[in-house]
């Protein structure tokens, strides 16, 4: 049985997600909303998926390559708009087999999450974040721990022994907390960021490789590189 994949063009109501890469590449706690998918597709004993996007194709065929991480087969192919459900359905109703309509997902939500939609605004795609994190531990992955009941990091971190990590909270790969610097509640460090000392973050993202100078609070916003976004907006 096959699944097509329907991967979302950039949404006006959430544009700094979409910048550097196609919407379901960007970061969710250090991986990609495509990598979940295919993840999870890959445990429900499905083999083949084609994976329609208009939107940076090679970005797409980079992360997704030909499915072998996973166990599958997959093919990218592009699209000169997004598709709607039903018009992939009547493009591709042959190759999807019977009931094709049930095979074909956009993907906006992350598994098991059909109620919390990631694109509609920031406080959505936030909201979304934190229900996932004690699920972000896919079987493909390797390196993520949950340091204790609500803080979860990847691997290659370094945090002080003089911070203050608030549950719940998610540290990604390569991320450096500094001393008397606090973390959380409700906080997402994606990889590679760096919290100088007696700096704060809660309720907040943090885009993978930012800085986060000494004594800077960061509360209701996504921070990524110089840019700030409020998550209310």
């Amino acid at each position: 049985m096959k699944r097509l994949l329907i991967c979302p063009s950039p949404r006006p109501e959430v544009p700094s997600l979409s910048l550097a890469a196609p919407l379901v590449t960007a970061p969710l706690l250090g991986q990609g909303l495509l990598e979940y998918w295919l993840s999870h597709l890959a445990g429900a004993g499905l083999k083949e998926a084609i994976i329609l996007t208009d939107d940076r194709p090679d970005y797409i065929r980079a992360v997704a390559g030909n499915g072998e991480r996973w166990g599958l087969s997959v093919t990218v192919l592009e699209e000169s708009r997004e598709l709607a459900p039903a018009q992939a359905l009547l493009k591709y109703e042959k190759e999807l087999g019977s009931p094709a309509q049930e095979n074909i997902m956009l993907l906006d939500r992350l598994p098991g999450f059909p109620d919390l939609p990631l694109f509609t605004s920031y406080q959505a795609w936030f909201q979304a974040l934190l229900a996932w994190m004690p699920h972000s531990k896919t079987p493909d992955r390797v390196g993520v721990h949950q340091l204790r009941p609500g803080v979860w990091a990847g691997s290659n971190w370094h945090i002080s022994p003089k911070a203050e990590l608030r549950a719940p909270c998610w540290l990604g790969k390569n991320v450096f907390v500094g001393p008397g610097a606090i973390i959380g509640p409700d906080a997402v460090l994606e990889n590679g960021v760096f919290v100088d000392r007696a700096a704060v973050v809660s309720n907040a993202v943090v885009g993978a490789d930012t800085f986060i100078g000494r004594f800077t609070e960061i509360g209701g916003a996504f921070a990524f590189g110089d840019t700030l976004v409020e998550l209310a907006s």
